[in-house]
Formats: structure tokens, C-alpha cells, sequence
């Protein structure tokens, strides 16, 4: 069994990692996650210091927190892996399809 753990979660470590970019004190860089000093103290003693590469604006490469749960509840309710995917598929697709025609209409409208 995998113990949850908050650095998982690119949504509330990553906003801490901002904050100590900013050049916040951890204290402050963890008061703005809801978490205390020590905790902040831990993450970053656990990267070396180095804001890990992981969540860091990977837009479409990681799933996010809200994703994982809506695949486990969607695997609770019997979904096939195979019918996930191809939903998410789908949603994916529909949206840079809709881009590439925004997009073109843009340019076709500036000749």
C-alpha cells in the first residue's frame, strides 16, 4: 500500500515552490499551502533545495490531482482502462481541434 503523501500532489507543492522562487521564507511559502514551517522545511530538504522538474507548467504531460480522481472513481464504477483513455482522448482532441479552427479563422481573416 502507497502511503499519500502531499509532495505528490503538483497543486499545493508547487505553489510552495513559487513561493520560495518569489524569495519567500518558508514559513510563509508554507502558510500559503495551509501546511506549517516543518513540513515546507521537509520538502525542500527532500529536493536538495531544487524545485523538482515534475508538475512545473507540463501542460498535458502529468495528469493532475482532479484527473487521478476522476479515473479512480471512474475504474470504482466498473469503466474499463481502455474506455478511459478514449474518453480523455476525446476530450483532448475535440479542444485542439477547436483551437486549430479558432486559429485559422484568425488568419484568414488578417489576409
Amino acid at each position: 500500500m502507497v502511503q499519500f503523501s502531499e509532495r505528490m500532489v503538483p497543486e499545493v507543492v508547487q505553489v510552495f515552490w513559487a513561493a520560495i522562487q518569489r524569495g519567500e521564507f518558508i514559513t510563509d511559502a508554507a502558510a500559503e499551502v495551509g501546511t506549517y514551517r516543518v513540513r515546507g522545511a521537509r520538502w525542500l530538504r527532500a529536493e536538495g533545495g531544487v524545485r523538482p522538474r515534475r508538475g512545473r507548467d507540463l501542460k498535458g504531460r502529468c495528469l493532475t490531482f482532479a484527473e487521478r480522481e476522476e479515473i479512480a472513481l471512474a475504474r470504482a464504477g466498473g469503466e474499463s482502462m481502455r474506455a478511459i483513455a478514449r474518453r480523455r482522448e476525446c476530450r483532448r482532441n475535440r479542444v485542439s481541434v477547436a483551437e486549430r479552427i479558432s486559429h485559422a479563422h484568425e488568419n484568414s481573416q488578417q489576409d
